[in-house]
């Protein structure tokens, strides 16, 4: 699933091509994403100009004087910038057609992403119980030092909770646990302040290094010009079961937890 780093790569790469253009027409060929695509969306967008892009945890906002289109990539969906008329293939699902003569192209083999529409995106309920962006200014140690306390929950579980913080997904949280030598099993309302604010401070560390990067190269992620991202070559633990720790040299260890696989150093994390 495109994580943090991979939905912020596809809204830096499609920025420059969509702000301040018009929506000639939207065009759903395939209206059942994991959600119904809203029969009255492509009406509501005509003619309307898209004022800006951002992002709201894995949410892409597209936002017109007539409310907000909120995309989500889902399991397996990319965003490309083509030019109007190419042919669409297997799975092009939905196209943006602007006045430049561009139009953004949905790909969701799994149909697992979404297009939705909300006056107000902030109070939309996908949306408004979310917890702080990790690289903003709300979110830092003693946010996670406050929501933890009297928490048994492993803290890689709590990190990875989108009401504690968004778009910390299974890979970032192994890396920055690992980063911050905390063991991934330790509950986290037993690790200290300190602790924590290494622990926010690692998470925006990484994520930062993995958008610089371009993205984690995943088997379902490309980029919007077609390529896949590298941050997976400076990944420290995560897929790396057995190698050798690049710290200590011992085996990384492997496990599932919260059903989700978990890689670390048990003797570097504790």
């Amino acid at each position: 699933m495109p994580e943090l780093p991979e939905v912020e790569t596809t809204r830096r790469g499609i920025a420059p091509h969509v702000e301040g253009r018009i929506i000639r027409k939207l065009d759903v060929r395939e209206p059942r994403l994991r959600w119904p695509v809203p029969d009255d969306l492509a009406a509501r967008m005509a003619d309307q100009q898209i004022k800006s892009i951002y992002r709201r945890a894995k949410y892409l906002i597209f936002d017109t004087d007539a409310g907000s289109m909120l995309l989500h990539l889902g399991m397996s969906g990319r965003l490309q910038v083509m030019p109007a008329g190419t042919p669409p293939k297997k799975h092009d699902h939905v196209d943006i057609v602007l006045d430049s003569d561009d139009i953004v192209r949905l790909h969701d083999p799994r149909r697992f992403g979404s297009l939705l529409y909300s006056q107000q995106p902030e109070t939309h309920p996908l949306i408004a119980n979310l917890g702080p962006e990790p690289l903003s200014e709300a979110f830092d140690g003693n946010h996670l030092y406050a929501r933890s306390r009297g928490r048994r929950v492993p803290i890689k579980s709590f990190i990875m909770d989108a009401k504690v913080v968004v778009g910390v997904g299974n890979i970032y949280a192994s890396e920055a646990l690992f980063m911050a030598g905390i063991h991934p099993l330790r509950a986290a309302g037993k690790l200290s302040r300190p602790r924590m604010q290494r622990l926010a401070d690692t998470i925006r560390e990484v994520l930062s290094r993995a958008i610089d990067a371009g993205g984690t190269t995943l088997r379902d992620f490309y980029g919007t010009d077609g390529s896949a991202g590298y941050f997976s070559q400076q990944l420290a633990v995560y897929g790396r079961a057995s190698a050798p720790c690049v710290t200590c040299a011992k085996p990384v260890s492997q496990r599932v937890i919260g059903q989700r696989s978990t890689f670390y150093c048990t003797h570097c994390q504790r």
